[in-house]
């Protein structure tokens, strides 16, 4: 099992950034990989970023140049730095965790943190 607590949502206006962070119950240097994937009202939940257990990161188009995930094996910690915000990325955004072993693939999931970009 793996628990995963988001922070640092809120309200920020279009071209400000903010820095999400996901702390993981056990060594994220053991999870294959991290991510964050983000739902709007109305929509489907997407992925936003993904990073591997050695460290290699992955982006949805709408968001390379601006957002960077990062994490910290020493304190189970995951980041999404969100730079030049836009009002389409308002959304609830979820920290995830995927173990595999020989047979399964285990997903979990935090319980969300709200972005809202709004002037």
């Amino acid at each position: 099992q793996v628990q995963l607590v988001e922070s640092g949502g809120g309200l920020v206006q279009p071209g400000g950034s903010l820095r999400l962070a996901c702390a993981a119950s056990r060594s994220v240097f053991s999870i294959d990989l991290m991510g964050w994937y983000r739902q709007a009202p109305g929509k489907q939940r997407e992925l936003v970023s993904t990073v591997s257990s050695s460290g290699v990161p992955n982006y949805a188009d709408s968001v390379k140049g601006r957002f960077t995930i990062s994490k910290d094996n020493a304190k189970n910690m995951v980041y999404l730095q969100m730079n030049s915000l836009k009002p389409e990325d308002t959304a609830v955004y979820y920290c995830n965790a995927v173990r595999y072993t020989i047979t399964t693939m285990y997903s979990y999931w935090g319980q969300g943190t709200q972005v809202t970009v709004s002037s």
